[in-house]
């Protein structure tokens, strides 16, 4: 029997070990000495809860999956029915191929061919890759369409320490700035975190807090990375989660659905905010034979 995943593509370092999907080729698992780094989920289920995927050519929400874009609206298949919004692009549930693969890496493809609400074409490798400094992932999107096309990218990933919940962990996000949404989880406007319950730029206890927020106004380390920090009650497990400057947002998400149950906090690196494609704000203009690329990773400890 096929997993409803995909062919499985694994990669190993040292005590590292890492699963890629064929399906949305996705980050279905992670692990080190056998402890989970992220809440991932098993190799007889389907992604849920946006697990380990892909969100690409947009991440996040898009109002009415409707935009303006050469001159043309597009209308996209509406994916959150509740909200009536189009939400984390259109490659989570396409098939992925294996284009280089070693021990310790992996280079998945994909081509993004046009369709009603994204008319263009894309050439979409990403590169999964185990060293000593934990997990790399590099994304490239290359425009091989004839017509500009718009464009953002993000992905999933759901941290874990310990064995409980998010609420006995302490979490640093190093955002100066937080989106507010209205009740479709479209944003609004954005305020400085100062003085609020959103400011988590030193150190603090989850709780009983509910997290479903969009963080900008990252700041970054010597090295040029953002690094979100997610650490376990007793100290004795961490993780970090980096971007590059290609990244100059991140969704910060408790896990509040049922196959999560508040067992991983998702820190969703993304070039734009939610409904980029309708407000314009940091959407990537792909010329014909332009190419993006970005970085995100995952520091164990």
């Amino acid at each position: 029997m096929k997993p409803p995943s995909g062919q499985q593509f694994e990669i190993v370092f040292g005590e590292q070990e890492a699963v890629v999907t064929e399906v949305g080729g996705g980050l279905r698992t992670y692990a080190v000495g056998g402890r989970p780094v992220l809440h991932g989920y098993g190799p007889d289920e389907m992604a849920s809860g946006g697990r380990g995927q892909v969100l690409i050519p947009w991440p996040n929400r898009l109002q009415d999956g409707s935009y303006e874009f050469g001159g043309r609206t597009h209308q996209l298949p509406l994916n959150e029915v509740a909200h009536a919004n189009a939400i984390h692009g259109l490659v989570r549930w396409a098939a992925w191929s294996a284009r280089e693969s070693e021990a310790h890496r992996v280079v998945v493809g994909h081509v993004l061919h046009a369709q009603p609400g994204y008319p263009f074409m894309l050439e979409l490798e990403i590169e999964y890759s185990l060293s000593a400094g934990g997990l790399h992932v590099r994304t490239t999107a290359t425009n091989i369409g004839s017509a500009a096309c718009p464009f953002g990218g993000g992905a999933h990933p759901y941290l874990a320490v310990g064995q409980g919940t998010v609420d006995d962990a302490t979490l640093r996000v190093p955002a100066q700035t937080v989106l507010r949404t209205d009740d479709r989880g479209l944003p609004v406007g954005s305020h400085a975190v100062d003085d609020t319950e959103l400011d988590f730029r030193v150190a603090r206890p989850v709780g009983s807090q509910k997290l479903d927020h969009g963080f900008t106004g990252l700041e970054r380390d010597e090295d040029g990375l953002a690094r979100v920090e997610l650490t376990a009650e007793d100290g004795r497990e961490g993780v970090r989660l980096w971007v590059d400057e290609s990244y100059r947002y991140l969704m910060v998400f408790t896990g509040d659905l049922p196959d999560v149950s508040r067992r991983g906090l998702a820190v969703e690196p993304m070039t734009c905010p939610p409904n980029a494609f309708r407000s314009g704000e940091a959407v990537v203009v792909l010329e014909p034979g332009a190419s993006w690329s970005g970085a995100w990773g995952i520091e164990p400890r």
